[in-house]
């Protein structure tokens, strides 16, 4: 029991860098994961009410299995409830965003540190990509989300730290790279840096293989962002971009930060400059005051654009925002339903990405993971396939024809 330890990692890319940090930094202090553990992190989420309910169920499970074990809960939920956690059987500590620097001190029973106003970490447990931590928190303060609460306001490394984390990945061997934050494109706000500064001096720096971009808001990708990737030999033809919904209405009301108008036209750039992208988008269903008629105008909107596939939020009523007090709530079981169009579009939109570039020979990046004898990677163009599973293949970059047997299910 002496000296081990857990890390259970909820929610967001940004997290699973954090947590991974929390473990490096443990294992050099001689500790090691594994059963019967004397700590067990818990790295949680809040974005949904499910979220939430996934974290309580699991630290109570962790507590009855564990019993002995000192359980430290930290993210989002720990940011925005420590009280009611603290109530939590088991929980020997609870420490938010900031804070998250405290964690591997408390557990070593050292004493707490200043901690800095931000910190960087990358993840380094998988074997061919990392997650990099360059930005954190966000100003936007959309009426249904409680991220400004629970990450605070925006704030980020600088382009000198973040090319010598990205030689510290390079080193340890990994090809490709996924930045990660809460809102990207604000990176070096109040600084004579940007986003755009950093992925010119990442593709410059000429170390990693891939660099993927992991979200950006669509009123902060600019034209000249997009320009570059499409010429860039690091940056991979991916995007992700919330659009949260396709009615003006809906997007005034969540106070987002552009009209649709914008977002179509980011949507049909990338595509004229880089016709086979991965384009992803976020998207909820069941905003209050969300009518028939706005659910339709949105579906009809994003059906129309060529997207590679969608990641569909049900609305979930989130304490202390703008959006829980409005009268006009749509009821679950219509949520319910409008979720599982999306869905249906989402995979009918994938399946015909993935048709597109039948019999084409891209990149592939090959994972370590192996099932039933077969090993998986990804296109530049973020398309999953497998293959009998070659050894000599993992971790390498192998160009690979895409026929329809290697496809990997749409809803993997």
């Amino acid at each position: 029991m002496d000296n081990t330890f857990l890390i259970y990692t909820f929610g967001c890319k940004l997290n699973f860098s954090e947590s991974s940090d929390m473990a490096r930094r443990l294992r050099e202090k001689g500790w090691s994961e594994g059963e019967n553990p004397a700590a067990i992190i818990v790295n949680s989420c809040a974005v949904t009410h499910a979220a939430e309910k996934k974290v309580r169920n699991y630290v109570s499970h962790l507590h009855r299995e564990y019993p002995e074990a000192k359980i430290v809960v930290v993210g989002c939920y720990a940011a925005l409830r420590p009280e009611e956690i603290r109530q939590w059987g088991g929980v020997a500590a609870v420490f938010g965003n900031r804070d998250k620097l405290h964690v591997v001190n408390f557990v070593l029973g050292e004493a707490i540190p200043e901690v800095p106003t931000f910190f960087s970490t990358y993840s380094s447990n998988d074997r061919t990509r990392s997650f990099l931590k360059i930005q954190d928190g966000c100003d936007y303060h959309c009426t249904y989300c409680t991220v400004c609460d629970a990450r605070g306001e925006s704030r980020s490394d600088n382009i000198a730290n973040v090319l010598k984390n990205v030689e510290k990945i390079h080193e340890a061997g990994l090809k490709e790279v996924n930045i990660t934050g809460v809102n990207l494109g604000t990176f070096g706000k109040g600084t004579d840096e940007n986003f755009f500064d950093l992925l010119k001096a990442i593709d410059q720096q000429n170390l990693v293989d891939r660099v993927r971009i992991s979200s950006i808001e669509p009123n902060l990708l600019t034209d000249e962002i997009i320009d570059f990737v499409a010429q860039s030999r690091v940056v991979m033809p991916h995007f992700h971009i919330p659009l949260q919904s396709g009615s003006d209405k809906i997007l005034a009301l969540m106070k987002r930060r552009y009209k649709r108008e914008v977002f179509q036209n980011k949507i049909l750039k990338i595509k004229e400059l880089m016709p086979s992208a991965c384009i992803a988008i976020d998207i909820i269903t069941g905003f209050p005051t969300e009518s028939e008629a706005d659910f339709t105008d949105s579906y009809d909107f994003v059906k129309s654009l060529p997207l590679s596939y969608l990641h569909v939020f049900t609305y979930s009523r989130r304490p202390n925002t703008v959006a829980a007090a409005m009268k006009e709530q749509v009821p679950e079981p219509v949520k319910h339903e409008r979720t599982l169009r999306l869905v249906e579009l989402s995979e009918t939109k994938k399946r015909h990405f993935y048709q597109e570039h039948l019999g084409e020979v891209r990149p592939v990046l090959w994972e370590s993971e192996e099932s039933d004898g077969k090993m998986f990677g990804f296109t530049d163009n973020y398309i999953k396939v497998s293959s009998p599973f070659r050894k000599d293949w993992v971790n390498q970059i192998v160009d690979y024809e895409l026929t329809e047997d290697v496809f990997c299910r749409v809803s993997e």
